[in-house]
């Protein structure tokens, strides 16, 4: 093997693993945080978990980033986009942010420890 292609393939090499590293860093900041609502935490007991996630994550990048994340098997995801609510201030009308919601389903024996130590 040549010097000029050991070099060029080190290079394709560090190339992918930074690209690699970036997508990581962008599929972590996809998740955002875990919902805990009355729902949320019935769901809980059905070995379900609620995350807001980005709007454009979709079902396949989730499952990756919880199984990355929290080391456990996915078996199921199903995701929402919570409706468009109007909000009034004064004279001044808008709406509020639009997300979306994620609902995790665990293999049985797999849980996420949500509310560490309390």
């Amino acid at each position: 093997m040549s010097l000029r292609s050991r070099l060029l393939r080190r290079h394709t090499v560090t190339k992918t693993n930074s690209a690699t590293e970036e997508n990581l860093r962008t599929m972590l900041g996809m998740l955002k945080y875990p919902v805990i609502s009355d729902k949320a935490t019935r769901l809980l007991e059905l070995n379900k978990y609620t995350f807001m996630v980005d709007k454009r994550a979709n079902k396949f990048t989730i499952k990756k980033i919880i199984e990355y994340i929290f080391d456990v098997d996915v078996i199921n995801v199903n995701t929402l986009m919570t409706p468009r609510k109007k909000r009034t201030v004064g004279r001044f009308a808008g709406y509020q942010p639009q997300y979306k919601k994620a609902i995790i389903t665990l293999k049985d024996g797999d849980s996420i420890n949500l509310f560490p130590d309390m």
